[in-house]
């Protein structure tokens, strides 16, 4: 065993190896074979088929989508006048959601979308805009442009109330730094507001006395002074609902006379007997004979004092003897105007008066009308320590 040598069991071991895979497989050497996999042939026409279905997918939403960027195929006519008021509370998925409602767009996200790549929301500004069907998205947005300087424009509350005339109404808007007095006078004297009730003609800030509705508002500061008298405008048509424009045409008078009887109680009322006043209003208007001995005048101080603006302390014998149809001792029937512009409770008491046979009132110690039905009644009042006035 000394003749052993390590590389000779190394070689026998490898020999051995060899003779064994030759023995079992008849001698011949076969080399490992690889493992293929099966190639799947796609039909041709499957493919095809697939390809058209996207394409046509794709072709047909980016279709819907330009028809709307491009405002085609609209379900509203374009001649209709949409009205779409923006807020300082509202942001571009607001204002898209109103338009989106009011029938202007279809996708409000695409919408969205086509804002933040334009920089909308630099160019729309608070305020109320008249837009139609024919608008594509640059027109909206262009519609909607920037009466504040943008959507983020320091804002004011105003609230006005019941009873302030067109002047009070202006002076208050220029308080509160909504826009200058000169501007909204200028507004209100040619401003184009499209209600029938409003004389278009007229170049006086009377056309617009007994409409601009008292009631709570946010303007933006330095708002546009036409859109801003358009809001209590708009206003004013809201609240004359329905109902109420059917009691206006069953009342056998005109919107502007009822409006008008609506500022004289709103003037007279001591805020409880709106609908007794109303009856005093209309017994005199209507009543038989010589009405009582009133003749058909209404006598209201309220009336004359809007011809008489800065007038001040009590009416005298001379006040009354002043030339003008607001002047109701020597005018009968009603003046050409509202003298003030009243709220709900006095409108509702002009189409629903109380049935009384008063014709007179007057104001007692106690804060009060005391109503009566004949001249004798009313000056005894008048001549009696309950007497206020």
């Amino acid at each position: 065993m000394s003749d052993f040598k390590n590389g000779d069991t190394a070689s026998w071991d490898a020999a051995q190896v060899r003779r064994s895979q030759q023995a079992g497989t008849g001698g011949q050497h076969r080399p490992p074979q690889k493992h293929r996999r099966k190639r799947r042939h796609i039909n041709p026409f499957l493919y095809l088929l697939c390809v058209l279905v996207v394409s046509a997918l794709l072709a047909g939403t980016g279709w819907l989508l330009a028809s709307d960027l491009c405002a085609f195929s609209r379900d509203i006519p374009s001649t209709t006048k949409i009205s779409v008021e923006v807020t300082a509370e509202d942001d571009i998925g607001s204002i898209a959601e109103k338009l989106q409602n009011a029938g202007l767009i279809k996708y409000k996200w695409f919408f969205r979308l086509f804002a933040s790549v334009t920089g909308a929301e630099e160019e729309i500004g608070i305020g109320t805009y008249t837009l139609n069907t024919d608008m594509d998205y640059h027109a909206l947005i262009a519609g909607m442009h920037s009466r504040s300087g943008n959507l983020s424009a320091e804002t004011v509350t105003v609230t006005i109330p019941e009873g302030y005339t067109v002047r009070q109404t202006i002076a208050l808007l220029a308080e509160k730094g909504v826009n200058t007095e000169e501007a909204l006078t200028e507004a209100a004297q040619t401003g184009d507001f499209d209600y029938d009730f409003i004389d278009s003609d007229s170049e006086d800030i009377t056309r617009l006395e007994g409409y601009l509705f008292p009631d709570t508002y946010e303007f933006y500061v330095g708002h546009n002074p036409e859109d801003a008298l358009d809001r209590l405008l708009r206003n004013f048509v809201s609240r004359m609902d329905e109902d109420r424009m059917a009691q206006v045409e069953a009342s056998g008078r005109s919107l502007h006379e009822i409006i008008t009887i609506a500022s004289l109680i709103e003037e007279e009322t001591d805020g409880t007997d709106q609908a007794n006043i109303a009856s005093v209003i209309y017994n005199r208007l209507e009543g038989p004979g010589d009405r009582q001995g009133t003749y058909g005048l209404l006598q209201i101080d309220a009336s004359l004092l809007y011809a008489l603006p800065d007038h001040e302390g009590a009416i005298t014998s001379a006040d009354m003897q002043v030339d003008s149809p607001y002047n109701l001792y020597q005018h009968a029937g009603l003046p050409p105007t509202p003298i003030s512009n009243p709220g709900l409770a006095s409108i509702d008491a002009a189409l629903n008066p109380n049935d009384t046979d008063y014709y007179y009132y007057a104001l007692g110690s106690d804060g009060l009308h005391h109503f009566s039905t004949t001249l004798a009644e009313h000056n005894a009042f008048v001549n009696s320590s309950s007497y206020g006035g």
